[in-house]
């Protein structure tokens, strides 16, 4: 049979290295399998060993052991994020893809031992450090993308300009919104940046997926996430599906951003570019003050 790599070959597939945040669980664990079984070299980053261990044996039982590694880190913690970025460029000359997926709902607000929210350390401000420290790598690429994958196109839910942590008020599901707003302001001040070509960025919103680590929320409300994702949360492969096409055939333009199938338009109200440039300038001033581990 002929290698689908090969320039011979009738539709040729350059075998690319993908980096994948959040890639021993859901979405992010079977883009990772998904890829090393394709022939390309992926990295997954990720909190658990022992998860980390079950990837790799799957990696090894679908022939694709020596195609997957595991970087464990914590990427609730700035500096862990930052220990990564470097890891990752001592083994890696370029990188094609990176695909961010990182995320934990928390029941109850947790700081960490850097002084930060948890939910905003994890949901935006590790795909915030990953895609700018990793950008030297992803210029190497002749067809570099970052997929963000979150809850773009969704309107709810506000960016706490005067609480970002926060402090008051919070909740699991006002935690999970402002930090997917802020995601959408990610993209937007990433793709903004002039030296951002030709680094494509794109915001994904998959909808309900049977996906992602449940543990960490109350027995009863696991019972009801579960039971509404028997009746009606997309397969995980299917809501993977699209981020692959993102990977083979990055988008011309520099910030896509898809809800469910649908682009959006640059003028919706998630994506404002002075809101991006506030939050980036905000993120900045924060990242200054955090405080070591």
């Amino acid at each position: 049979m002929a290698d689908p790599t090969e320039p011979d070959h009738p539709n040729p597939r350059r075998r690319r290295t993908v980096v994948v945040s959040g890639g021993t669980d859901g979405m992010g664990r079977a883009l990772a399998l998904a890829r090393a079984e394709r022939g390309d070299r992926v990295v997954a980053l990720g909190s658990d060993p022992g998860k980390g261990r079950r990837l790799l044996a799957d990696a090894e039982r679908i022939g694709a052991a020596d195609r997957v590694d595991f970087i464990r880190a914590d990427l609730s913690g700035v500096a862990a994020t930052r220990a990564a970025i470097d890891r990752i460029a001592e083994r890696h000359r370029a990188v094609d893809a990176l695909a961010l997926f990182a995320n934990r709902q928390a029941p109850r607000r947790t700081v960490t031992a850097e002084g930060l929210e948890r939910t905003f350390a994890l949901y935006y401000l590790s795909r915030h450090l990953l895609g700018r420290g990793l950008a030297p790598l992803l210029h190497r690429s002749p067809a570099p993308v970052i997929v963000n994958v979150s809850g773009t196109g969704v309107a709810k839910g506000r960016i706490h300009w005067d609480d970002l942590q926060l402090e008051r008020g919070y909740s699991t599901i006002t935690a999970q919104l402002q930090a997917g707003r802020a995601n959408d302001l990610l993209g937007v001040a990433f793709a903004a940046r002039p030296d951002s070509a030709p680094i494509r960025y794109v915001l994904y919103h998959p909808g309900f997926t049977r996906s992602g680590d449940l543990s960490p929320l109350p027995a009863p409300v696991r019972v009801l996430l579960r039971g509404a994702a028997r009746l009606a949360a997309r397969p995980v492969e299917a809501a993977v599906a699209p981020v692959h096409g993102f990977i083979d055939r990055p988008p011309e333009s520099p910030l896509t951003a898809i809800d469910r199938g649908k682009v959006l338009p640059p003028g919706f109200p998630t994506l404002d570019p002075a809101a991006a440039e506030r939050l980036a300038a905000a993120t900045e001033a924060l990242l200054h003050q955090v405080r070591p581990g």
